[in-house]
């Protein structure tokens, strides 16, 4: 395979790494927001959530298009069943992102009703579906 495979492989894991540490971090901004009285320190976190929300959307655009290069033109996981349970986990995630900016949306519309404590729980999802990805990835089963 060569050089070529290993630099998108390399890149691959550090734009996945930066996505999920977006993905890892929107949803405690997210607590912060949900607890917030102060109109200027919820601006102050608003405009965070932003910035670092556009930041991971550019994050994760690289992310899985190296990962469908690495399946699609380099063969990694062809016909295997564990990469179709990895993609079906990847939509997952693609799904999460979706619903940190719908999420997102409500914040900055003020119209939240959830909970500091129900982010905290919604903070544990890409945790989880990063562990089941990475044993995927490295087990196949």
């Amino acid at each position: 395979m060569g050089n070529a495979y290993l630099w998108v492989k390399t890149f691959h894991i550090v734009f996945i790494a930066s996505w999920f540490a977006g993905l890892f971090y929107l949803p405690r901004i997210f607590v912060n927001l949900a607890e917030e009285k102060n109109s200027f320190a919820y601006e102050r976190l608003l405009g965070m959530a932003d910035r670092l929300f556009r930041f991971m959307t550019i994050l994760a655009v690289p992310a899985v298009l190296l990962g469908f290069s690495l399946w699609l033109y380099f063969g990694i996981g062809a016909g295997q069943i564990w990469m179709h349970i990895k993609l079906a986990f990847i939509i997952l995630v693609i799904g999460y992102h979706h619903a940190c900016l719908s999420l997102l949306k409500k914040f900055r519309q003020q119209k939240n009703t959830k909970t500091g404590v129900w982010y905290r729980w919604f903070n544990e999802v890409p945790v989880l579906l990063l562990i089941i990805i990475v044993a995927l990835v490295v087990l196949k089963p």
